[in-house]
C-alpha cells in the first residue's frame, strides 16, 4: 500500500471538506435567496468532491470515508489555511473563494493528467463544478469591486488580508515532490504565475 498516495489524497479531500463546511455556514444567511441557494450548492459540490477523494482513500486503506471525515482530531487535517478562514462577511467569503477557486481550477487541470487513473477521473468529473465556482466568485469580485465605494473598499481590504494565505498553495513539501516524481501529483509551484 502506498502511504504517500493515501496522505496526498487525504490532503486534497481535506481542503474540500473544510471549505464546504465554511460555505455551508451561508445557508439561510446569503444576501439574497438566489445567492443563498448558489452558496449552498457550491458547498454541496465541495462535499461531493471531498467524498470522492475520501472514498478512494477508504478503498485503498480499508477504512470508512466517514471515519476520515469525522473521526479525526482537528490537528490531523492536512488542508490549506486559506480554506479555514472564517467567512466574516459576504465580500470576505467571495475573495477567499475567488483565490482558492482560481488555484483549484488550475490544480484540477493538472490533476487530470495524473498517472493515477482514479485521481484523474475525480478531477475530470469535478472540473465542470470548479469552473462554475470560479465563474461565480469572479463575477461577484467584479460586481463588488465595481459597485459602491463601500463594497470596493471592503473587497480590497479582504484581498489585502487574505492574499498572505496564498503562498502556501505553491509550496512543495517532500510528499508533493514524491507524488510529482511518480507522475501522480501536481507541481503547484508551476501554477503561481
Amino acid at each position: 500500500m502506498n502511504n504517500n498516495l493515501l496522505k496526498y489524497t487525504t490532503r486534497i479531500a481535506d481542503n474540500y471538506l473544510i471549505l464546504g463546511q465554511r460555505m455551508s455556514m451561508w445557508c439561510s444567511n446569503g444576501p439574497t435567496l438566489e445567492e443563498d441557494i448558489a452558496l449552498a450548492n457550491i458547498s454541496l459540490d465541495l462535499f461531493g468532491q471531498a467524498t470522492a477523494f475520501y472514498s478512494y482513500v477508504a478503498e485503498l486503506d480499508n477504512i470508512s470515508a466517514d471515519d476520515l471525515a469525522f473521526k479525526r482530531d482537528a490537528v490531523d487535517f492536512l488542508n490549506y489555511q486559506i480554506v479555514e478562514l472564517e467567512n466574516k462577511d459576504f465580500g470576505y467569503t467571495i475573495v477567499r473563494n475567488f483565490l482558492f477557486d482560481t488555484f483549484n481550477f488550475l490544480f484540477y487541470q493538472e490533476l487530470i493528467k495524473s498517472t493515477n487513473q482514479q485521481l484523474s477521473d475525480i478531477a475530470t468529473k469535478s472540473i465542470k463544478e470548479v469552473k462554475y465556482h470560479l465563474r461565480h466568485s469572479k463575477n461577484w469580485i467584479i460586481r463588488l469591486g465595481d459597485g459602491t465605494k463601500e463594497s470596493n473598499k471592503r473587497v480590497q481590504h479582504s484581498l489585502n488580508n487574505i492574499w498572505k494565505y496564498t503562498g502556501e498553495l505553491f509550496e512543495l513539501d517532500h510528499l508533493d515532490k514524491t507524488m510529482i516524481e511518480e507522475g501522480i501529483g501536481v507541481d503547484t509551484s508551476l501554477l503561481k504565475d
